[in-house]
C-alpha cells in the first residue's frame, strides 16, 4: 500500500527499451540485461545524489524490473498461456523496489501441472540469478496459495499485495479473491495476526524507536509500522492508497501529509543505506550512520556532532511515525474487532467516560474549554489500570489541542497539581509517562525535557537517546518495587518500599541528565533546573534540596563504587560525608541502579552490583555510627583477625602457625580484606606447605539474587613477571579482570586476589572439572612466570574499532599508601592487560592492586605500583617513559 499513487512520468529516463532490444538482437541475453540493469542503476543513483523526487525512484526501479522480467519471460516457452502467470508480490508487488531490495515473484498456475514448465520456470529463474538479481521466487497454484496463506500471515501478507506482470492477468485477481476470503482469513483474525507479528518485532528491537543502531524497517517508527497499518487498511477496507483513509475518516489532510513526508524520508534513508553499501542494508550501524551524515550536508557544531543531528532528526521522525501507527491500529481496533460488540460506556467525571475499556472525552471540546483536562487525562489513565488505552479519536483531539500548553498552563496551580499527582500514583506513572512522550504532551509542559527529546549521543555507552534513557530510568524505579524484581535486585527492592516520598525520587529521575547537550556539567545545570521544577510545583524546600543534590550527585555514588577502592575506610568515610545521611543514601543508592541499568544493558552485571552493595552497606554502617566517630585501622585489623581466627579454628587450623603467618603479613592486607576470605587464603597456604608449586584456589563469592563474582587467589614468589603472567593466563582462559589486588609478605612472597567474570559478564560456573581445568593451566602457567603467555589476539569488535578512544595515562605519589598510582584510560579490547602487564615486566614495575572499570567502549584502569625495590615511582623521566610506552602500545594495536 503506497502513501500516494505512483508518479509514472519520467520513469522512463531510467531504461531505453528500443536499447535494450537492441542489445540483445547483437549479442548474449545474459550480458545485454546485465548491462542494462547496471546503466538503469547508474542513473537512479545519479538522479538520487541530484536530490531527485524519491518516490519516481523507487517506483522506478520496480518499472525497469518489470520490463526485464518480461523481457526475460518472452524468451521460454509457455504452452498453456492462459493457464500460467508471472506475478509481482511483496514490496515489489506495490511497486516499490529500493536498489537492493528483494525481487518477490509468483509463478502462479490454473489446472496444470508444474511439471509440465520444469524446463521454461527452470531456465528462466536461472537466467534471473544470472543477471544478479535478489529473487525471491515461488511456483504455486491458486488453490496451493490460499492453504499456504491459511497458515502463514506472511506468506497471506504478500499475496495481498500482488500484481500481474505478464501471462494470463486474470489469474491473479482470482488468487487475490481467494487469498482475501473469509475462508483464509477473517478481518478480525488478520488485524490480530499483523498486530502479533508487530508487537514480536518491536520486541526484538527493545520496544523503543531510540535503539542505537536502529533498523529502519523492523524498528518501531519503521517502513514495516506504515505497511502494517496498509496492509490492514487495504484488508479490511479495499484501501489502494494511505490517502484513502481519509476518506474513510481515519486521517486529516494534515495527518496525512506528515505520513508522506515521514515515508519519503525513510525511504530516502533507506536508499542512500543500499546505495553506500552496495547490498540490502536496513540497519543504521554506527559507520553508516557517519557516512549519511556527511552525505547529507550535517556539520559539527559546538553543541553536537554532525552524526548527533543526523541521528536526531531520524528518532523525531521515527517517533512521529509510531504514534501514527499507534492511533491508527487504535482506530482499526474499533472499527474492526469491536464494531458489533455492545459497547459499554461509563462516566469518570464530566470530562471523560470510558467506553469498551478505553478512555474517551465526553465531548469534542473538552481540551478547548477545560485545557487542565490534557493533563488531567493521564492521571486517570494512571488512576485507573484496567483501562486499556486512550481512543483514537481522543489521541487525535489530544494532539489537536496541545498548543494550548503555554506558560500560563504551566504555571497553573490545577495543572502542577496534576502533575504532581501522576507522579504520587501508585501504579502506571512511568507507562503514563511514556504515553505523555508519545503523544508529544511532556516535552511541551516541560520544556526543558522537549530539549532531549530525539537527542542521542554517538559512543557505546548511551544506548538511547537521553529522553529514552530517562524515561526507562523511571520504569526501572518503578520496576524496583515490584515482588519479582526483589531476588535481582533485593538491596533496591527494600530501599525503595520505604522511601518517605517517592515522587522526589522520580523528579531526579526525570531531571538528572536534562541539561545533556548544553556544554558544561550537565549534573550543575540539571540540579538548577530541578529546583525551578520544585519551586514550580509547590514542593517543600526540603524536598527541593533533596531533589537538586541527587541530580547534581547522581554520578557520585557510581563512579566512587567502580574508581575508589571501597574496602578502604577513609574511602567510604568520605562517602559517607558528602552523603550526610541515611535518607540521602538510601534515595541516592535507587537512583544509581536505576540509572546504570538504564543506560546499558550489559553495564550491570554481577560484580557492579556487588560493589554498588558493598559501598551502601559501609555507608550505612559509617553513617549509623557516626561520621564523628569513624572506625579506627587498629579497631579495624583486630576485629577481622579475631574473625578470621574463629573460622580457621572452626577447620582444625593450628593458631600458632596462623599467627606466624599473619606476622608475614601488613596491616594493609588485613584492612582491605574481610575475614572469611581471609580464612580462606590462610587455610589455603597452610595446607600447601612447602610445595614448590604456587597456591591457586578459585572461589565464587558468596551472594545473593545474582550478584556476585569469582575470585581467584594466588600465593607465589614475588616476581617483577607475576602480574604480566596472571592476567595473560587469565586473557587466554577468556576471563575478565574486573579487579585486582597485590599484597607483599615479609618472606618474599605475594598474595594475588583477582576478580573475575566470565564472557558473559556472569560469576564462573560451579562446574568442579571447569574450575579444576582453570586451576591446573594457571598453576602451569605462574610456576615460571618468566615463559608468561603470548599475548592472545583475538579481533577487535566492529563497534569498538569505530569508537576509537585515544590512550591517555598519568602517574602520581600517594603519599599515605607510598604507592605510585598509575591511571590509565583507554578503549577496550581483547587483551589489553595483557599488553599493560607485559609493559610493566619490561619496567621492572611491581603491582600491588588493581582498580579495573570497564564502561562500554572504555575502560578506566587503575594501577597502585612501585619500581623493583618497593618504592614510589618518582623519577620523571621514567614516568614519561613508562606512560608513553603504555600509550603507544595500546593504541597502534586497535585495528
Amino acid at each position: 500500500m503506497q502513501v500516494s499513487p505512483v508518479p509514472i512520468k519520467g520513469i522512463e529516463q531510467f531504461l531505453d527499451t528500443d536499447l535494450l532490444l537492441e542489445k540483445i538482437a547483437s549479442g548474449s541475453l545474459t550480458a545485454a540485461l546485465k548491462a542494462v540493469i547496471k546503466d538503469s542503476t547508474h542513473k537512479m543513483h545519479e538522479a538520487f545524489k541530484a536530490k531527485e523526487d524519491i518516490r519516481k525512484l523507487i517506483y522506478g526501479r520496480a518499472w525497469v524490473i518489470d520490463q526485464i522480467l518480461r523481457v526475460v519471460w518472452d524468451n521460454f516457452e509457455w504452452p498453456s498461456e492462459e493457464q500460467i502467470s508471472l506475478i509481482a508480490v511483496g514490496g515489489y508487488g506495490r511497486g516499490e523496489l529500493h536498489p537492493h531490495s528483494d525481487v518477490d515473484i509468483l509463478i502462479l498456475l490454473d489446472g496444470v501441472d508444474a511439471t509440465e514448465y520444469e524446463t521454461s520456470i527452470s531456465g528462466f529463474l536461472t537466467l534471473l540469478w544470472d543477471i544478479n538479481l535478489d529473487i525471491g521466487s515461488s511456483v504455486r497454484s491458486i488453490e496451493e496459495c490460499y492453504n499456504e496463506c491459511k497458515h502463514d500471515i506472511t506468506i497471506a501478507t504478500n499475496l495481498i499485495e500482488s500484481r500481474a506482470l505478464t501471462g494470463n492477468p486474470a489469474l491473479q485477481q482470482r488468487m487475490y479473491d481467494r487469498v482475501t476470503s473469509d475462508d483464509a482469513w477473517t478481518d478480525s483474525e488478520f488485524f490480530k495476526a499483523k498486530l502479533k507479528e508487530q508487537t514480536e518485532r518491536h520486541s526484538a528491537t527493545n520496544n523503543t524507536e531510540y535503539n542505537l543502531e536502529p533498523n529502519i524497517k523492523n524498528s518501531p517508527g519503521g517502513l514495516r509500522d506504515l505497511q502494517t497499518v496498509g496492509w490492514v487498511a487495504k484488508r479490511h477496507f479495499g484501501a489502494t492508497y494511505i490517502k484513502d483513509l481519509v476518506h474513510h475518516g481515519f486521517l486529516t489532510e494534515s495527518e496525512l501529509e506528515t505520513l508522506n513526508r515521514g515515508e519519503l524520508y525513510l525511504w530516502t534513508i533507506r536508499y542512500a543505506l543500499h546505495m553506500h553499501n552496495k547490498r540490502r542494508e536496513d540497519r543504521l550501524l554506527f559507520d553508516h550512520q557517519r557516512t549519511l551524515a556527511e552525505y547529507f550536508n550535517y556539520e559539527t557544531n559546538d553543541e553536537s556532532l554532525a552524526v548527533e543531528q543526523f541521528m536526531s532528526k531520524y528518532y523525531r521522525i521515527a517517533k512521529a511515525m509510531a504514534g501514527f501507527n499507534d492511533m491508527l491500529l487504535q482506530y482499526f481496533d474499533e472499527v474492526i474487532l469491536r464494531a458489533d460488540d455492545d459497547h459499554e460506556v461509563r462516566t469518570l467525571n464530566s470530562r471523560f467516560i470510558v467506553r469498551d475499556n478505553y478512555l474517551a472525552v465526553a465531548h469534542k471540546k473538552v481540551f478547548q474549554h477545560n485545557p487542565f483536562a490534557i493533563l488531567e487525562l493521564f492521571v486517570l489513565m494512571a488512576q485507573n489500570p484496567d483501562i486499556k488505552g486512550v481512543r483514537a479519536s481522543t489521541i487525535r483531539l489530544l494532539r489537536d489541542h496541545r498548543h494550548l500548553i503555554d506558560d500560563e498552563f504551566r504555571n497553573d496551580l490545577r495543572n502542577t497539581s496534576l502533575f504532581m499527582e501522576l507522579l504520587r500514583s501508585p501504579e502506571r506513572v512511568s507507562t503514563e509517562l511514556k504515553r505523555m512522550n508519545r503523544y508529544g504532551i511532556l516535552g511541551l509542559y516541560l520544556p526543558e525535557f522537549g530539549n532531549i527529546v530525539g537527542q542521542m549521543q554517538h559512543d557505546l555507552f548511551h544506548i538511547y537517546t537521553v529522553d529514552a534513557h530517562t524515561l526507562k530510568v523511571i520504569q526501572m524505579m518503578r520496576q524496583f518495587r515490584h515482588t519479582e524484581f526483589r531476588d535481582t535486585f533485593p538491596v533496591a527492592h527494600r530501599v525503595v518500599n520505604n522511601l518517605p516520598k517517592i515522587e522526589l525520587l522520580y523528579v531526579a529521575g526525570l531531571y538528572h541528565d536534562i541539561a545533556k547537550g548544553r556544554g558544561g556539567d550537565h549534573s550543575e545545570l540539571g540540579a538548577v533546573d530541578a529546583i525551578e521544577f520544585c519551586n514550580r510545583h509547590h514542593l517543600g524546600k526540603w524536598d527541593g534540596a533533596l531533589v537538586a543534590w541527587l541530580v547534581g550527585k547522581h554520578l557520585l555514588m557510581s563512579m566512587t563504587a567502580q574508581r575508589r577502592d571501597i574496602s578502604d575506610p577513609e574511602v567510604i568515610h568520605e562517602f559517607a560525608s558528602i552523603v550526610g545521611d541515611v535518607t540521602h543514601l538510601d534515595y541516592l543508592y535507587v537512583m544509581t541502579v536505576a540509572d546504570i541499568n538504564a543506560t546499558n544493558n550489559e553495564l550491570w552485571n554481577s560484580w557492579r552490583a556487588t560493589l554498588m552493595r558493598q559501598l551502601y552497606a559501609e555507608t550505612r554502617r559509617a553513617l549509623r555510627r557516626g561520621l564523628e566517630n569513624p572506625i579506627g585501622k587498629e579497631e579495624l585489623v583486630e576485629q577481622t583477625q579475631f574473625e578470621a581466627m574463629q573460622s580457621l579454628q572452626r577447620v582444625g587450623a593450628d593458631k600458632r602457625a596462623v599467627e606466624e603467618f599473619w606476622a608475614l603479613l601488613g596491616d594493609d592486607y588485613f584492612l582491605r580484606v574481610d575475614s572469611r576470605a581471609i580464612a580462606r587464603h590462610t587455610q589455603a597456604i597452610l595446607e600447601h606447605g612447602n610445595q614448590q608449586l604456587p597456591v591457586v584456589n578459585l572461589h565464587r563469592h558468596s551472594f545473593r539474587a545474582h550478584e556476585g563474582a569469582t575470585e581467584i587467589f594466588i600465593y607465589a614468589p614475588d616476581t617483577n613477571n607475576l602480574f604480566a603472567a596472571t592476567v595473560a593466563a587469565l586473557d587466554q582462559l577468556h576471563l575478565s579482570v574486573q579487579d585486582a589486588r597485590i599484597i607483599a609478605t615479609n618472606n618474599g612472597y605475594t598474595l594475588n586476589t583477582y576478580t573475575v567474570l566470565d564472557e558473559d559478564n556472569q560469576p564462573l560456573s560451579d562446574n568442579p572439572d571447569y574450575l579444576r581445568e582453570i586451576q591446573d593451566y594457571l598453576v602451569e602457567q605462574l610456576d615460571d612466570p618468566d615463559d608468561f603467555p603470548e599475548i592472545i589476539h583475538r579481533r577487535v569488535p566492529r563497534q569498538l574499532k569505530l569508537f576509537p578512544i585515544k590512550t591517555s595515562a598519568s602517574m602520581h605519589t600517594d603519599p599515605v599508601l607510598q604507592q605510585t598510582v598509575l591511571e590509565v584510560f583507554t578503549a577496550d579490547r581483547p587483551g589489553l592487560l595483557s599488553r599493560i602487564g607485559r609493559i610493566f615486566a619490561q619496567f621492572e614495575v611491581n603491582v600491588h592492586k588493581a582498580k579495573i572499570a570497564n564502561i562500554a567502549e572504555r575502560v578506566e584502569d587503575f594501577f597502585y605500583v612501585t619500581d623493583v625495590n618497593k618504592q614510589p615511582i618518582t623519577d620523571p623521566e621514567i614516568c614519561d617513559r613508562l606512560t608513553h610506552a603504555i600509550c603507544d602500545e595500546l593504541d597502534q594495536h586497535m585495528h
